[in-house]
């Protein structure tokens, strides 16, 4: 198929196509009078690709995705890759809790000071957390 019917076939312009191809996502095609000429495959690697990218994948993380790509069986060799992916994930999703849980404390905040909105805030995670201050500790 051509560059343009990949491309529409894909809901995504031709430019999409060829950086793809720059970037190494996708193999170069043959070429039949000048013209690029996908394989049959081009379009379901093409849709993984897109869909990687929709969801977070980098095009670092991508190219080794499509690279791991084996003719037979992808799944066997995208373990590892997914492994590492969803402890990433798990971390992004940690820290995001953590954020939002601040911007909760913050939202509520009816303090006058550094001073006191610290402290206050302080206090609000000890008790959310189970810490102890260093002093109540001594």
């Amino acid at each position: 198929m051509t560059i343009g019917e990949l491309a529409r076939r894909a809901g995504v312009a031709p430019s999409a196509v060829r950086y793809y191809e720059r970037v190494g996502l996708l193999p170069v095609p043959a070429r039949a009078n000048g013209r690029r000429v996908y394989a049959a495959d081009a379009l379901s690697r093409l849709a993984v690709i897109l869909h990687a990218r929709n969801i977070g994948f980098s095009i670092s993380e991508t190219r080794q995705l499509v690279s791991m790509f084996p003719p037979a069986s992808p799944a066997v060799r995208w373990k590892a890759l997914a492994a590492a992916k969803l402890e990433a994930m798990d971390a992004l999703i940690a820290h995001a809790q953590a954020m939002k849980t601040m911007l909760q404390l913050i939202s509520r905040c009816r303090c006058d000071s550094w001073e006191e909105c610290g402290n206050g805030l302080l206090a609000k995670l000890r008790v959310r957390t189970g810490a102890q201050s260093t002093r109540a500790r001594r």
